[in-house]
């Protein structure tokens, strides 16, 4: 497929310029291992670096995992004069569900706490392709249900929990409100997803646009896919869970509201934009947001650009009125 990409904003196609590239290496199992030990895409300075004085505490939980699997990590962050019961954010982290790490999200996480007086839980969960699916999705529901259960204890309002993520954070978060729907519970105010990896077809224009160009291109999501997929992949007569690849999903009604983002200069941009519109489709609510001339991750290299600004801004917006404060 021949196909000519939406122009970066100049501003931040420099900071594209400016970051390191790996030229040359095609995107393999071999390279996950790299991919994992990159510290130029996802610094993480510790949690107690980013909270600073803020009135901010954080704690790390022990948590069950799904039947038979092993415990889960979850990092807790709460207002330290928190007003309970309070609303709670579920997040999860991205990195095409073979790489990164819950401590890459902190900062966003803090801020929202700080801002809207939540208590945020940070979820970590098992990666492909050593767990592919159904590990990572069933690590963070089973997250999710315990952030439920132990609402009270949390000081959350089991009727305020919003699931989150970016990337594959966003995937995971629509395959957890698919589940949560389909297996009763627990009860979702919304979803924010952002930037979300929903399509495993890598068939869109945009995912063809981006070949080789931005900071998550095709060759790597065709790798990730893959990892998590197996042959499966791309097969559109494979037999692919709606919980790895929501686009798969035939139903998408009686969802929770959704916020989704990207922006117009990434491959993502198309299946975000269909998944929108096939909530709309179900009289379902989603708030859709593209940005122009950005790449996907823009807001985390870019933070002091405009349309980060903006982008932040809608997010508070949206979730101020879901949450009801």
């Amino acid at each position: 497929m021949r196909v000519t990409p939406v122009p970066f904003d100049p501003v931040l196609g420099a900071v594209l310029d400016a970051m390191p590239r790996d030229e040359g290496t095609a995107p393999s199992t071999d390279t996950i291992a790299a991919i994992r030990d990159s510290a130029s895409m996802f610094p993480m300075p510790s949690v107690a670096d980013v909270i600073g004085t803020r009135e901010i505490d954080a704690e790390d939980r022990t948590v069950p995992g799904p039947d038979g699997a092993p415990d889960l990590v979850v990092t807790v962050l709460r207002p330290r004069h928190l007003k309970a019961p309070a609303p709670g954010l579920y997040n999860i982290h991205g990195g095409g569900m073979i790489s990164g790490h819950r401590h890459q999200d902190t900062p966003r996480l803090v801020d929202l706490v700080e801002e809207l007086g939540v208590v945020a839980v940070n979820v970590e969960y098992r990666l492909a392709p050593e767990h592919p699916h159904p590990a990572p999705v069933e690590d963070c529901y089973a997250g999710l249900r315990w952030m439920a259960r132990h609402a009270a204890e949390l000081g959350v309002d089991p009727h305020r929990i919003v699931v989150m993520g970016g990337s594959a954070g966003g995937g995971l978060s629509a395959g957890v409100a698919l589940m949560a729907r389909d297996r009763e519970g627990p009860s979702l105010a919304g979803q924010l997803l952002l930037c979300p990896m929903l399509d495993d077809g890598n068939t869109t224009v945009s995912s063809h646009q981006y070949d080789g160009r931005g900071t998550w291109q095709r060759g790597m999501n065709v790798l990730a896919w893959q990892a998590l997929l197996g042959e499966r992949a791309g097969d559109p007569a494979a037999e692919v869970s709606v919980y790895a690849a929501p686009t798969r999903a035939g139903d998408l009604a009686d969802l929770p509201p959704a916020f989704i983002e990207a922006g117009s200069a990434e491959l993502f941009r198309d299946e975000d934009v269909a998944y929108a519109s096939r909530i709309w489709a179900t009289g379902g609510q989603a708030e859709l947001h593209i940005w122009q001339g950005a790449f996907h991750g823009f807001d985390i290299f870019a933070p002091d650009h405009e349309v980060t600004r903006a982008a932040l801004a809608a997010r508070l917006s949206w979730l101020r009125r879901v949450l009801a404060l």
